[in-house]
């Protein structure tokens, strides 16, 4: 059989991967995503061709069910998200079976054993009516942050925040009046507090907001921004995000 994994976080689709080659020798992965625009591309290719897509339900640029908006899924589908009410809701809607984050074993087998004994057919209409937000929660994004300086306390919007890097093992905020500012949330976690319609995680270490990309630079396999207030380092956009930073440009 062959198997798309849509996620967005690599470690989860590295894991993911790892325990289908372990327990499912038949079960091979030919394609991941990790992206609305990425999984449409992907499965609108002619020569891509699928028997099982693992979806994770709320990826890098918005909800998964946006992909059954744009393409005609025939494969079967098995949900997986940190949320027991997405999961309950993906469930309904029509999907073989959902896997709630991080995926054991256990919940692997259940959900394999399913797709192997049955049709797995998507209840569009139920999942348009997700898609249109009916029934799914809106996430709330972070609009401000408290920062601390010795016996000072900041307050700072999001949309103060030109971009956000790591460097010597701190986090720094860069605001578009050219202060820095150290913060103690890890990237991970700030990335998923910024609306990423505003910003963008170009790689490990950097987040940048839409509105402080000046001009970018194509080089070979990468893009160089120059952002606006000026970085101290080069910031570049990782080989493996340049589609989806594209993508996100562009809408």
């Amino acid at each position: 059989m062959k198997v798309l994994i849509v996620e967005d976080e690599i470690m989860a689709q590295r894991s993911l991967t790892r325990l289908l080659a372990q327990n499912y020798p038949d079960m091979d992965v030919v394609g991941t995503a990790t992206s609305v625009n990425s999984a449409v591309a992907w499965l609108r290719d002619p020569a891509n061709s699928v028997d099982v897509i693992f979806m994770d339900v709320e990826l890098a640029d918005g909800i998964c069910f946006e992909i059954f908006r744009q393409v005609d899924i025939k494969a079967k589908v098995i949900m997986t998200t940190a949320y027991d009410s997405y999961a309950l809701k993906a469930f309904e809607a029509g999907s073989i079976d959902y896997l709630l984050k991080p995926v054991d074993a256990d919940a692997l087998q259940r959900a394999v054993s399913r797709v192997r004994s049955r049709g797995g057919s998507v209840d569009i209409e139920a999942l348009m009516k997700l898609m249109e937000g009916k029934n799914a929660p809106k996430k709330e994004y972070k609009e401000r942050y408290i920062i601390k300086i010795n016996d000072r306390i900041v307050p700072l919007k999001t949309s103060e925040i030109a971009y956000v890097y790591s460097e010597e093992k701190n986090n720094y905020l860069v605001t578009f009046d050219e202060q820095r500012y150290i913060i103690d949330s890890s990237l991970d976690v700030i990335n998923d507090e910024l609306n990423p319609a505003d910003f963008f995680r170009i790689s490990r270490s950097c987040i940048i907001s839409m509105k402080a990309i000046r001009s970018i630079i194509k080089q070979t396999g990468r893009l160089r921004i120059i952002a606006s207030p000026e970085s101290s380092f080069e910031m570049t956009v990782s080989r493996s995000r340049v589609d989806d930073f594209m993508n996100w440009l562009e809408k």
